[in-house]
């Protein structure tokens, strides 16, 4: 209890002399608050850029699990036909009735010749279900409208394609591919609009078509892998683990799309590195402005420190009043710059950061500030660390003092 006390005590004292130096303490506090403030600011922007990469690989691109046949994801690419999985069984049912699933959606993967005109150019195409793949949802519309099962022989071009083809909404073109016999088969079919994935390189060479098409072009009744969509993007690894344990899954492969999208892990790596140099910076500039403070307090209350130590305070109190101080400094400047960072986070994202299309992009992005529990934690215990490490020297230089020195020391 007594040393209960004692500390109670010692944290007084430490605000009193806070609240005496107020301006000192005030400049202490905004440069705390300010490399709070900018601290959860980067981090946010940077939440949104993994936010918007993840939305985009699971949503316009792999889902969140892709089941197929073993090797597919290896060999796919060079023979697509040789890895067609049936339309309907066990497995499928399964994946439906597994907890945390919301859809499972079939996808035929193809590439062909499409042909309007005297324009004919190739294509890579894709058999999607209108209804419960998520890439009929958030394809972004350019002109037209998107896929639905009311228009069965109606297809999306992706917008590079159709402006190099000369085609707009409404046209009709000849989609020609190679079937699983090594014959040729060919569908005449019209554009119910223009879409884009976002990336350029895509949208120059897409077709999207209702599966039923895509099988009855190719000649087969199968797909080659089924697109698993969640609740949450969170629940992929539980999912997954349930997914493996089931028997008439385990002929098949189940990748999920952290493996799958590898850009946005190059994204996470990258940005990760850098919001750690940015994290270093501003701990580095926090701990010079309040190690200064501290100093110069040290240096004005001489005279006082002497004093308290030839009364009879132990020099181990005096290290814990100017290490209380530092602590306390870093809380007020944390909670402080914690509240003003959350509020110009959220004004900022009323607003909208424009973000001009980067490399290898379609159009522009309208960018956000994302503060999570984890930055806010991170932030408060980025002022309270450094603001207690800048106290560290100046506390002990405080409790190092010679008494006669101290008391002598402005004459």
């Amino acid at each position: 209890m007594a040393i209960i006390s004692t500390l109670a005590v010692d944290f007084r004292l430490a605000l009193r002399n806070i609240l005496r130096q107020r301006r000192r303490s005030v400049i202490a506090i905004a440069a705390i608050s300010f490399g709070v403030v900018a601290m959860m600011l980067a981090a946010g922007y940077i939440e949104w850029i993994f936010w918007a990469n993840r939305e985009l690989a699971t949503g316009q691109q792999f889902g969140h699990i892709q089941v197929s046949k073993r090797g597919y994801q290896e060999a796919g690419q060079a023979d697509p036909l040789a890895f067609i999985m049936p339309q309907d069984s066990q497995a499928l049912s399964a994946l439906l009735h597994t907890p945390g699933v919301q859809s499972v959606a079939p996808r035929l993967v193809f590439s062909g010749l499409i042909s309007h005109g005297d324009s004919t150019m190739s294509f890579l195409g894709m058999g999607i279900d209108p209804v419960l793949d998520p890439l009929s949802h958030n394809l972004i519309i350019v002109k037209g409208k998107p896929l639905s099962p009311g228009e069965p022989n109606a297809i999306l071009l992706g917008a590079g394609l159709a402006a190099n083809l000369g085609v707009k909404a409404g046209d009709t073109v000849v989609l020609l591919t190679n079937t699983p016999g090594g014959g040729v088969n060919a569908v005449e079919t019209h554009v119910a609009g223009l879409a884009s994935s976002s990336l350029k390189a895509m949208d120059d060479v897409m077709v999207r078509v209702p599966i039923a098409m895509a099988r009855k072009l190719l000649r087969v009744n199968g797909s080659h892998v089924w697109v698993v969509s969640l609740k949450h993007t969170e629940l992929t690894d539980s999912v997954l683990a349930s997914l493996r344990k089931e028997p008439s899954l385990k002929p098949f492969e189940m990748v999920p799309w952290t493996r799958l999208a590898d850009f946005y892990n190059k994204t996470v790596a990258l940005f990760s590195r850098q919001m750690g140099v940015v994290k270093l910076i501003i701990a580095v500039i926090i701990v010079l402005s309040i190690s200064n403070t501290m100093t110069m307090s040290v240096m004005e209350r001489t005279v006082e420190i002497g004093t308290a130590m030839a009364l009879g305070v132990r020099r181990k109190r005096i290290l814990r009043l100017f290490l209380l101080e530092g602590m306390q400094l870093g809380v007020i400047g944390g909670v402080l710059g914690t509240s003003l960072g959350y509020l110009a986070a959220k004004a900022i994202t009323a607003v909208g950061i424009p973000i001009p299309a980067g490399p290898g992009f379609s159009h522009d992005f309208i960018a956000m500030i994302i503060i999570t529990p984890g930055i806010v934690v991170e932030a408060l215990l980025l002022a309270v660390v450094t603001t207690l490490i800048a106290s560290i020297y100046p506390a002990w230089r405080a409790s190092r003092l010679v008494i006669v020195d101290a008391l002598r020391h402005n004459h």
